[in-house]
């Protein structure tokens, strides 16, 4: 026998606080990590939850620990995709759903705007050109509604 059997061991409950909110505190570490980086380097982060090895529970306590906050949108293509800001400004819940409205992702971004809110370039391009068109259809006609052609 080693001198290791002697050793006294004691188990000791986890603190209540751990207990309460299982495994929603070291996601909100990583996300105030998550916040400092945003911060201080300009770098946004994105953390997927459906990767993340929530008990019973877990997922309903880190909402709870970050609440709600003003902003929310709902963008639909391919389904719904619900954003709202959690009561942490930069801190953005992001609900994908399929055409059926079954959850089909959950992240968590931390970033000044989440990216599925922002303008795309290509969708900039677009805009330009229609702009342009407008522009010119309008510089062909009078204010009184008539045509330059007539």
């Amino acid at each position: 026998m080693s001198g290791l059997d002697n050793i006294p061991i004691q188990v000791e409950p986890a603190p209540a606080l751990a207990r309460d909110f299982g495994n929603a505190l070291p996601i909100l570490g990583e996300i105030r990590h998550a916040v400092a980086r945003l911060r201080h380097d300009g770098e946004p982060s994105c953390i997927d939850l459906g990767a993340m090895p929530f008990g019973p529970g877990d997922e309903a306590r880190l909402m709870t620990l970050l609440g709600r906050g003003e902003v929310s949108a709902t963008v639909t293509a391919l389904g719904p995709t619900h954003v709202w800001e959690t009561g942490y400004p930069g801190v953005w819940v992001v609900e994908y759903q399929n055409t059926e409205a079954q959850r089909v992702g959950l992240q968590i971004e931390i970033d000044e705007v989440p990216k599925i809110l922002r303008t795309q370039p290509a969708d900039l391009d677009d805009t330009l050109a229609a702009l342009e068109a407008r522009l010119r259809e309008a510089a062909g006609r009078h204010p009184d509604g008539a045509s330059d052609s007539q």
